[in-house]
This record gives structure tokens, sequence and C-alpha cells, in this order.
């Protein structure tokens, strides 16, 4: 499996469905990236669950306002009727249902939609955090992330084997290889590479993947 998309394309990916005015949490790390590619004439309104909402682009190095950072203490800009609220405040907020999408990264996703993307082994994330909050205060709950670990096994499973973040939570996936809806408790697959066959797809995907209808081809451009 040579040909898949960097992590930036993945994230190119899930920004061109979020809808202009949604109200967006992004996972820290590599969900952090969508922010970038906001489509042309769409303006999401992001939200740090450490209590801001409507931040901006990251400052150019050397600008940074240290008191100004997302929940994964990178530093952050303003945009025009930013807010700032306790943390309580911004957990009532994810609580409440005010939040429309949540994307988040994962080291597992089932068919059935249950969320892994944290661990307690010595290089995992130590503790769930607000993830768990997120993903069942969110309207919708969207995954991005490589298909296949570094060592080349599924991430798409029939079953998560790390710990739970949600159950029957997540209901799209953008991932290097394929864009997967989760619907009745099944992987039905959107869109893939074009150069790659549904046969090589499936051979590194850890549960059956259906087709209903059109698969769309994967086509990204260089970002």
């Amino acid at each position: 499996m040579t040909e898949k998309l960097t992590n930036a394309q993945i994230a190119w990916r899930a920004a061109q469905d979020i809808a202009d005015g949604a109200y967006v949490n992004l996972g820290i790390g590599f969900p952090e990236m969508v922010a970038k590619f906001q489509p042309s004439g769409r303006q999401a309104i992001f939200h740090t669950e450490n209590g801001l909402l409507n931040f901006g682009e990251s400052p150019a190095e050397g600008e940074e306002d240290w008191d100004l950072i997302n929940a994964g203490k990178k530093a952050i800009t303003l945009k025009p009727g930013a807010s700032f609220f306790h943390h309580a405040d911004s957990f009532a907020m994810v609580r409440g249902g005010h939040l429309d999408i949540a994307i988040l990264g994962a080291y597992e996703v089932a068919e059935n939609g249950d969320l892994a993307n944290w661990s307690t082994g010595p290089k995992g994330v130590p503790a769930v955090g607000g993830a768990m909050d997120l993903v069942h205060g969110a309207k919708r709950v969207a995954v991005i992330t490589d298909h296949v670990t570094k060592d080349g096994r599924p991430k798409l499973v029939k079953r998560c084997s790390f710990p739970l973040t949600g159950v029957g939570c997540v209901t799209r996936i953008y991932t290097s290889l394929a864009v997967v809806d989760i619907e009745s408790q099944r992987f039905v697959l959107r869109e893939k590479l074009p150069k790659l066959s549904l046969d090589a797809l499936q051979a590194v995907t850890g549960a059956e993947l259906l087709v209903d209808g059109t698969v769309g081809d994967l086509i990204v451009p260089e970002v």
C-alpha cells in the first residue's frame, strides 16, 4: 500500500463537510489541522473546551500570546466576536448539545460506531479527557485517521480492543484511503482513492465494507 493521503489532505477532506455557521470542536493533535481548511464562503465557529469560542488561525512564529491557547496548549488567535468563559460553562455547552460536530482522532473505530481514542499504555494519552463528553454531547461525531496503524494493522475493526471513549457514537470516518459512513452498525464505503481497488481496501479493513450505490473518487488537492 504505497499511495495514501497525508494528514493535511485528510483534514482538508473533513473540512469540506462542515456547514457554514456550524459550531465545531476539534480534538487535540491531528484534528486541529481541520481549522486550516475551511472552504471559501463558509465559516465555522470553533470551540475549545478550555473556555473559548470562535478562535482563528495559529499566529505567526514569534507573535504568540501564550495567554491565548487551545485545549492542546497551542497558540491561537481570536476572531471578531470571540468569547471566553469558565471551564464548567464550556462543558455545559458540550453536554447541552450545542455543538454541531466533534472531529476526533482514533486508535480504533468499530463497525457499530464505538470509538477508542485513548490508552492506558505507556505511550498512550494518559486519560480520556473531554472526549468522553464530546462524543455524546455533539450532534455528530466524525473521526480522521490513517486507515492502518504504523505496523499495518486495521484501525477500522469489528470490535475495539482499546478502552472505549464512547459507544455507538461515530457516524463518519475520513481516512488516508477512504471515506466511510457507519449506518445500521455497519461500515458503508462512500469514497476511496481512485487507484485503489475495493479488494485492496477491504484487505486493510478489519470488518466488511458495504457498498450502497456508487462509490465516489476520493480526490483532494496538494495541501
